[in-house]
């Protein structure tokens, strides 16, 4: 089984994804995926550097992800050639993550899962969703701005349309307990799919 999760920016996937993990999912993080293995690749910082100069690189010669995020969110040109860069590295890793456990319940967990109409990867999706309030309210704690909160959220499809095009939605306005109950009831209804029950 392979589940891909997505949600709103701030609305708690990386929560959500725990939960899965305590129940025998193998939990692939596309943030971390990128910030551990596609970033640091010699050619694609090769390719940085070359289009955005040294600013955008830390004195250890890492990149500095918040002034890349910066740059990126603020034009979309740039943006869009930055997920050129990395997002078929991105995929590839996925890709060959997945093959290596092929009987393994895997969730993906990809904020542009329905942006990239990635939808056909999974056997189910599964968006985690919120009020808006609460969601710049997290990203406040994070300590990130609220203007640079509310401009990264934009750039995303709207919420309300992931929830639509969802096969599962979390809610993730209460508490963790509430989470978890709305988490195992779904993971409750795929393994007595499996079992060949109806999906509820």
């Amino acid at each position: 089984m392979v589940l891909g999760l997505t949600g709103g920016f701030g609305c708690g996937k990386s929560t959500a994804a725990k939960l899965f993990v305590d129940l025998g999912y193998r939990h692939v993080d596309s943030d971390i995926i990128v910030r551990e293995r596609v970033l640091p690749s010699d050619k694609v910082k090769a390719a940085l550097r070359a289009h955005f100069g040294d600013a955008i690189f830390g004195p250890s010669g890492d990149v500095d992800r918040p002034a890349l995020a910066r740059i990126v969110f603020s034009d979309d040109a740039e943006r869009q050639w930055l997920e050129e860069l990395t997002h078929p590295r991105f995929f590839e890793i996925v890709r060959a993550t997945l093959r290596a456990g092929p009987d393994a319940d895997f969730l993906v967990e990809v904020p542009l899962l329905f942006e990239k109409s990635l939808e056909n990867w999974f056997d189910f999706t599964v968006c985690v969703a919120c009020d808006p309030l609460s969601q710049l309210a997290r990203l406040e704690q994070r300590g990130m701005d609220r203007a640079l909160a509310v401009q990264r959220i934009s750039k995303q499809l709207p919420l309300a349309r992931k929830i639509e095009l969802s096969d599962f939605v979390l809610w993730n306005d209460g508490s963790t307990v509430f989470l978890k109950a709305q988490v195992d009831r779904i993971v409750d209804s795929l393994e007595r799919a499996k079992a060949g029950a109806p999906l509820k």
